[in-house]
């Protein structure tokens, strides 16, 4: 896409929002249709970001009931290769299927462009890297005809939407399956709910309430002989071109549901947030609350909270009003009156994170495409950024800006002696973004 010459605006990027915002591919001439796929009797798999989540969604893909089998890994560090390793082949056995673990020290890679021989390995891609380098790695499994499995958020700043966007058009085209870990919309108890909430027993939505306010995630120290790019990259979480905040690491979820029920996306944010209690060296640059009034076309509102502190209440869910009744937690449905007009506990329901895996396998394993979920994935990011530009900013962000923003967070080298383009000052503290004052679009 040429950023200036063909800017997206948001009529044509929620054109196709009804259909997308569930998650799944709705478009009828394409539901069931039969895709070439180079998989014969064994389905590859090449897992690309080796830390929890990519160990997780590797053991998720060989739980599958299709014939499955781990042939690469990558990842930067070596030690995150070889622990990751070392853990899948030990949940599989314990399975009883170790034998669907074949990758020997040549097929487990290391360093920046180990991706590229996952990708040339595999029939089928895990894209769980730090969110920062996933439109690189998409656009590279897309352009070599992988079916592909990538965590949330796709991307951490508006050019790495965009890039986002134009491989799922490209996946669409050679009509690769992709799903984004954005489980809840493979999960049963989200699924008839918000089928309750399409139908209208609560009428029109006025607002949408959406939280993850917890006491957030680890920290990693620096450590003697770190190269400045090496801390960043194994303390990730809190920086934004690895990152994006936790606003788009986590809350997005939560954001994304919020679009999901309104089948559409927002058209601006405003909002405040700030570093109260983490703040220190080892917390990078992100902020440790956010405040977000996100603005719908149909004059509905979002109120998005997120917290990162310690002491506080824990708060992960979200909720719905509309014109005859109210949504107040997952599952639950109360009309005018406060009587409960429809329940679903869930606790029967398979695990969503195992689900989004077997139906991605069991289509691969058919020839069937069946799942895009790459440009609602894009989206659900996308309002997670334009959450973190109004906090940062203070300012109104609207989405066309912030969709066709130049501001580029991503190194303009990787390499472990290359610099960051956020660095900390003489006392080792990072710069913080200053509502009124900083720049994000």
């Amino acid at each position: 896409m040429k950023e200036k010459s063909n800017p997206l605006d948001r009529r044509t990027f929620v054109k196709t929002s009804s259909a997308l915002a569930g998650g799944l591919l709705l478009v009828p001439e394409l539901l069931g249709a039969k895709v070439h796929s180079s998989v014969a009797d064994v389905i590859k798999v090449g897992v690309i970001g080796c830390g929890g989540r990519g160990t997780g969604a590797a053991v998720q893909a060989l739980s599958t009931s299709q014939n499955v089998k781990l042939v690469a890994m990558a990842d930067a560090f070596a030690d995150n290769v070889e622990n990751s390793f070392t853990q899948i082949t030990k949940e599989a056995t314990a399975m009883g299927k170790a034998d669907r673990v074949d990758v020997p020290k040549e097929r487990r890679f290391v360093g920046f462009d180990a991706y590229q021989q996952v990708i040339a390995l595999s029939d089928v891609v895990i894209l769980a890297t730090p969110p920062g380098f996933r439109p690189d790695h998409f656009t590279a499994a897309v352009n070599a005809g992988k079916h592909i499995f990538m965590e949330k958020p796709v991307a951490t700043d508006g050019p790495g939407v965009r890039k986002v966007l134009a491989a799922a058009e490209i996946a669409k085209q050679k009509k690769l399956n992709v799903v984004v870990g954005l489980q809840r919309h493979y999960e049963t108890k989200y699924q008839l709910w918000i089928e309750k909430l399409h139908s209208g027993v609560i009428g029109d939505i006025v607002t949408t309430h959406v939280y993850w306010n917890n006491e957030g995630v680890w920290v990693r120290p620096r450590k003697k002989g770190q190269t400045e790019m090496e801390y960043q990259m194994r303390n990730w979480y809190y920086f934004n071109w690895l990152c994006g905040d936790h606003i788009c690491e986590q809350h997005i979820h939560n954001i994304d549901v919020s679009n999901w029920v309104k089948n559409a996306y927002p058209i601006k944010a405003s909002g405040m947030g700030g570093r109260q209690v983490r703040n220190g060296k080892e917390h990078g640059e992100i902020f440790d609350h956010h405040f977000v009034e996100y603005d719908y076309a149909d004059g509905s509102k979002m109120f998005s909270q997120c917290r990162h502190i310690e002491g506080t209440p824990s708060l992960v869910t979200e909720s719905f009003q509309g014109t005859n009744g109210r949504a107040p937690s997952p599952g639950v449905i109360v009309d005018r009156s406060g009587k409960t007009i429809f329940r679903h506990s869930g606790k029967d329901d398979a695990n969503p994170y195992q689900v989004e895996h077997d139906v991605l396998f069991e289509a691969i394993a058919k020839g069937e495409y069946k799942f895009a979920d790459a440009e609602n994935g894009a989206k659900a990011t996308l309002t997670s950024i334009m959450g973190r530009m109004a906090t940062y900013s203070g300012q109104v962000i609207e989405w066309d800006k912030a969709l066709n923003s130049n501001v580029n967070l991503f190194p303009d080298k990787l390499d472990w002696k290359a610099m960051p383009k956020v660095l900390p000052n003489k006392e080792g503290l990072y710069p913080i973004a200053v509502p009124g004052k900083s720049v994000v679009v």
